[in-house]
């Protein structure tokens, strides 16, 4: 049985980089590449929804340089690369504050989105400046406005109506995380929604991991007996 939405902790492509003797931006462009890669593997497994945590709200603390570099990527990723991802019928979706991102990225990014929005192969949310406790914060943010304006009453607070929230919530919380690159954690990435998933590490740099490695990631899962805290 294979997942219907993955959802991947993309480490390593720093180590990967240092490990080569190389630019940390090198090893930021080999892990882009492995995107690529991970959607056709995707693809032919059938999996409906994959998201994948590019940039975390923490990420800005890392070096102006290397920020500096990952913004250039996005956007050659989103000039160059995303083409490719519409031949293969994906819809892009995002997740996180891009209103903290240049302007012409952000836009970028929204045309994007409407380009693909009636793609149906497959479903790539991208986790872009995103922060689990920021979305947890916003949800509350909007549910105590609407009461605050008459639209909801307290009584009408539930997990539900919280999830409802949360960034795009038509998509199904994910069966499965992966986190690469040897960490085992969660670093603030989807803490409301993967309250029932199935978690899967591996030593495995992102730029290193391919087809036969989300393939072991989806037997380990199979593997698995999900009780859903009935036992």
């Amino acid at each position: 049985m294979t997942p219907k939405h993955i959802a991947i902790i993309m480490d390593g492509n720093h180590r990967w980089a240092t490990k080569r003797m190389l630019p940390v931006k090198l090893g930021h462009k080999a892990g882009a590449a492995a995107i690529k890669e991970l959607i056709k593997s995707a693809l032919e497994f059938q999996i409906q929804y994959i998201t994948i945590y590019a940039f975390s709200t923490e990420n800005w603390s890392r070096s102006k340089e290397e920020v500096t570099d990952l913004m250039k990527l996005l956007q050659n990723y989103l000039e160059n690369d995303v083409a490719d991802l519409i031949k293969y019928g994906v819809k892009i979706l995002s997740s996180g504050d891009l209103l903290q991102l240049d302007p012409k990225i952000e836009q970028k990014i929204k045309i994007i989105k409407d380009k693909t929005r009636n793609n149906q192969n497959i479903t790539l949310n991208v986790a872009f400046n995103y922060g689990s406790r920021a979305e947890i914060t916003k949800a509350v943010k909007n549910i105590a406005k609407d009461i605050k304006d008459n639209k909801i009453k307290l009584s009408d607070i539930n997990e539900d109506l919280i999830s409802n929230n949360l960034y795009n919530p038509e998509i199904e919380d994910p069966d499965l995380i992966i986190r690469t690159g040897g960490h085992n954690r969660l670093s603030n990435f989807l803490l409301w929604q993967s309250s029932y998933s199935e978690l899967y590490f591996t030593d495995i740099l992102w730029p290193d991991f391919g087809k036969k490695d989300l393939k072991n990631a989806i037997d380990n899962f199979n593997k698995r007996k999900r009780n859903y805290g009935t036992r």
